[in-house]
């Protein structure tokens, strides 16, 4: 069971105020959307939520702790944004193997599974470097939740995937609401969200100005 309160939270990158006096409370068994244009502060307050950048004024708890002053990042958290970070010398299962190293509680069954069940072969042997836009995507979820965190972030996760792999997408999400996780997604696309979240945050210029439950 996870919860995240952000109180008060602003940012500001030198002049430019990108998130202002945001105020959450998120808990397991949710799927959150954060709704806006290019912009608009999501993928900014995404990053204050993961730990990557720390917010000018306010404070985010996670699950009772501070980012930044009591943990530096989630201590089970699992994020795609932006462009993902990959060895682009290697495949998908490499690069799986690679990150499964590091955490040493997934094994070689569990991300086999993992890349089917996002629409990847584990036995292709192409480089990462040569997969398109939508092979990315699938891997960087898959990446995500490789060690089965109790957070889910992903920034645009529909993103050039085709209408099938949306809609396996849209399945794992769900998937994971199930399975009692704490889920944030953002999308430029409001039916999708729609479709996937039991409650909208719509931002724009930095500022929450509506929602959808």
């Amino acid at each position: 069971m996870s919860e995240i309160i952000i109180k008060n939270v602003s940012k500001r990158f030198n002049k430019q105020l990108v998130l202002d006096n945001i105020n959450m409370e998120l808990t397991s068994g949710h799927i959150y959307g954060f709704a806006g244009i290019n912009g608009s502060g999501k993928t900014v307050l995404m990053k204050c939520i993961c730990g990557l950048t720390m917010p000018t004024s306010g404070s985010i708890y996670v699950d009772g702790k501070q980012i930044g002053k009591d943990i530096d990042f989630p201590e089970s958290i699992g994020a795609l944004i932006e462009t993902p970070g990959f060895i682009e010398y290697y495949n998908a299962m490499d690069n799986m193997r690679s990150l499964a190293s590091i955490k040493k509680i997934t094994t070689e069954e569990q991300i086999i599974a993992l890349l089917e069940k996002v629409g990847l072969n584990p036995n292709e042997k192409k480089k990462v470097k040569k997969y398109s836009l939508g092979m990315r995507q699938k891997l960087g979820i898959a990446m995500a939740i490789l060690d089965n965190p109790n957070i889910i972030i992903l920034d645009e996760p529909f993103n050039a995937l085709d209408k099938k792999s949306v809609s396996n997408v849209k399945d794992i999400i769900l998937g994971l609401k199930t399975d009692n996780k704490l889920v944030i997604l953002s999308s430029h696309d409001g039916v999708l969200l729609e479709e996937v979240t039991d409650k909208i945050y719509e931002i724009e210029e930095g500022k929450i100005v509506g929602g959808k439950n």
